[in-house]
């Protein structure tokens, strides 16, 4: 069985570590490149140290020594260094599985113009179980298309710096779409003071942020005499480390195209 050759950005992270443990652990997957940034004190150090069995892959920031063997790079950093990432990677033919969030539309933009040239999924969730809420979430929006208002809340740990949730706002995207129309014209990210009643068209985005909590996202349908909610909660980064790699292995066949967890999942 040939292995997928795979670098990961943000080595020494906590996504990081568990795309290194993921892949070290696939039987069709080797790690052989790692990224961090410069002022990083892993750099120079085993990629695998903290697993107890070094992988003989050396955390670089530099890009040509990072990637010099990689036929995919995962990549789950911040958008500026996922852009640079995703640049150097399309000039050498490297695949990328992009799970990071908060991007700008130049951003999203940079990422279309990269899948032209190498193949990329693009994801703000690669958990197989977010995946499939997002179908559920799509089906159940149409049928509550009248007299149902719909409320999106989403908690993350202390340390995330984006908000809402990337995840969140696909779910809003989705939900949008379902019902014809625009998140931009209809979502509500904040409510203070007097408001007034709320508008039947709003999606409504509520988010906390606190501890160590991995993700958990809520969908509420409130109709009148009944409330039906939609949930996924994460209680570990381990389904984004499996659904990245399933990811990869969903590119092996592709040379350019820009795709995401729908097409790998098979739900479109």
């Amino acid at each position: 069985m040939a292995q997928m050759k795979i670098a990961v950005a943000g080595a020494s992270g906590r996504m990081g570590r568990m795309l290194i443990e993921t892949i070290q652990n696939a039987e069709d997957a080797v790690l052989v490149g790692a990224l961090d940034v410069p002022q990083s004190p892993a750099i120079g150090t085993d990629a695998a140290a903290f697993l107890g069995k070094p992988s003989g892959v050396t955390i670089e920031s530099d890009l040509s020594k990072g990637l010099a063997n990689a036929e995919y790079l995962i990549d789950f950093t911040r958008p500026e260094g996922t852009l640079k990432h995703l640049e150097y990677c399309a000039q050498h033919g490297i695949k990328v599985i992009i799970g990071t969030t908060g991007f700008d539309e130049a951003g999203k933009a940079a990422i279309a113009a990269a899948a032209q040239k190498t193949a990329v999924v693009f994801a703000p969730n690669m958990s197989v179980g977010v995946n499939v809420t997002l179908k559920l979430l799509e089906m159940a929006a149409k049928s509550f298309s009248h007299g149902y208002d719909i409320e999106i809340i989403e908690a993350h740990h202390r340390h995330k710096v984006d908000a809402p949730s990337g995840t969140a706002l696909k779910m809003g995207e989705v939900i949008a779409s379902a019902l014809g129309r625009n998140l931009d014209d209809v979502a509500v990210y904040a409510r203070e003071g007097v408001t007034g009643e709320r508008d039947p068209s709003s999606i409504g985005f509520a988010t906390i942020r606190g501890g160590d909590i991995v993700g958990d996202h809520t969908v509420l349908f409130a109709g009148i005499g009944e409330r039906i909610e939609i949930s996924h909660k994460s209680s570990s980064r381990f389904s984004y480390a499996q659904g990245s790699v399933r990811a990869a292995r969903f590119l092996v066949d592709k040379k350019t195209g820009l795709y995401d967890m729908q097409d790998v999942l098979g739900l479109k």
